[in-house]
């Protein structure tokens, strides 16, 4: 643990360090704060509680802390005892929360028994949770059809199919794309505007090669970067995933590119493919593992689209043909391209914006959200259906009756 004071807040670090008051940090009590650091952490692993043993401490002087420049070291371990191979390590920090900011992170193991699986942080990251699996150590190295066994295991593949699932759920910027592209699918182009419905086995084709063709994208960028054959720094490729869902919220508003979604959808998927790889590229895999990681991790990412449209479709093709859909896509597009301009000045220009908070907070609320405009697309169309049938029922009873033939 690294705890760096702030200019403000080091007078009230140095008071908890110092009990005595005597301007001194003795080694008695750097050792006793540095306990109580360790007190207010909570760990466990596969839910059994842990306690964290205090192995060294290194402190700082008061000046230095005063000036903002001193670094508080404390190292420690937990011991775990024997479990399954996949292992769930929880971590909490409480430690002066008021006044604290927390930052939690795993490097890439040393040991090439132990995979990095997959981490969940809360939004003040004083919350931590990393799933990792680790096998059992051998004295020589694999052989690779060793390796390939290894990597086959049926709970590494569920690992890597839930780590999919989970980037998918997790990754906005990613489901916010897929959503912008399909808000107009529904609708033909008519000039520079979206105009009516496209029919039902339109609009379910053009969904159908906007998700097909994402899906080839990425996972032919994915299976390339994550066996290293081409390699891009994560960073820079943030960049064009925000400019790709500002696009797409700007083509749901005005038609940019009509009739060309499914090849647009195919090549921005091959940059997002990208994003997914470099989450595989942490965990530090040797190739037969990224082999069968890359195809369970795919599954899972397209497991989690295919489930995000059903759950969309309904609701869309619902609403498409009636009034309010120009007023829904209008909202939902505008939405989708604050977002992403949020995200371009955070990534490009390194300003901070309320976006990421506001997005995830938004997509918590998502399932029910679906579900409220699945409920208020079926009750539109009920309301349709009922409205029309008096309509036909008139007509029927109301026809004129048949011309009669009058002798003379």
């Amino acid at each position: 643990m690294r705890l760096i004071p702030g200019v403000v807040v080091a007078p009230t670090v140095i008071a908890a360090i110092d009990a005595n008051n005597d301007g001194i940090l003795s080694t008695q009590e750097a050792q006793s704060y540095a306990r109580h650091v360790l007190g207010d952490l909570s760990i466990s692993v596969d839910g059994k509680k842990l306690l964290p043993k205090l192995i060294s401490w290194s402190f700082p002087s008061p000046s230095q802390m005063r000036d903002g420049m001193g670094e508080i070291r404390i190292t420690y371990t937990v011991e775990l005892g024997e479990g399954h191979p996949n292992r769930v390590l929880l971590l909490a920090n409480r430690h002066l929360s008021a006044v604290s900011v927390y930052l939690m992170n795993v490097v890439v193991p040393e040991d090439p028994d132990i995979q990095i699986l997959a981490q969940k942080r809360n939004q003040q990251q004083s919350w931590y949770e990393v799933d990792y699996h680790q096998e059992a150590a051998v004295a020589s190295s694999p052989t690779p059809g060793a390796r390939i066994q290894t990597s086959l295991n049926g709970l590494q593949f569920a690992s890597f199919f839930r780590l999919g699932v989970r980037h998918i759920a997790e990754g906005t910027d990613h489901l916010l794309f897929l959503l912008a592209m399909l808000l107009p699918a529904p609708l033909l182009a008519c000039g520079s505007r979206w105009g009516r419905s496209a029919g039902l086995r339109q609009s379910l084709l053009r969904i159908l090669g906007i998700v097909t063709a994402f899906t080839i994208g990425h996972s032919i960028t994915l299976s390339l970067a994550a066996l290293s054959i081409i390699r891009v720094p994560e960073r820079p490729i943030e960049v064009p995933i925000a400019a790709s869902i500002l696009v797409s919220a700007l083509h749901a508003m005005r038609p940019l590119f009509p009739g060309k979604e499914t090849l647009i959808a195919g090549c921005f998927g091959l940059i997002h493919g990208l994003a997914f790889a470099a989450t595989l590229d942490r965990l530090g895999l040797e190739i037969w593992q990224k082999l069968v990681g890359i195809f369970a991790f795919n599954l899972g990412i397209e497991s989690m689209q295919m489930l995000v449209v059903a759950v969309v479709l309904p609701s869309l093709l619902l609403l498409s043909a009636s009034r309010a859909y120009p007023a829904i896509r209008l909202t939902c597009a505008a939405f989708a391209a604050a977002a992403s301009v949020g995200w371009l000045l955070e990534r490009l220009l390194g300003v901070s914006t309320p976006v990421d908070l506001i997005v995830n907070t938004i997509a918590r609320y998502g399932p029910w959200m679906a579900g409220g405009a699945l409920l208020v697309s079926v009750t539109y169309k009920v309301l349709l259906a009922a409205r029309q049938v008096p309509q036909v029922a008139g007509r029927l009873v109301n026809r004129p009756s048949a011309p009669r033939v009058i002798g003379l």
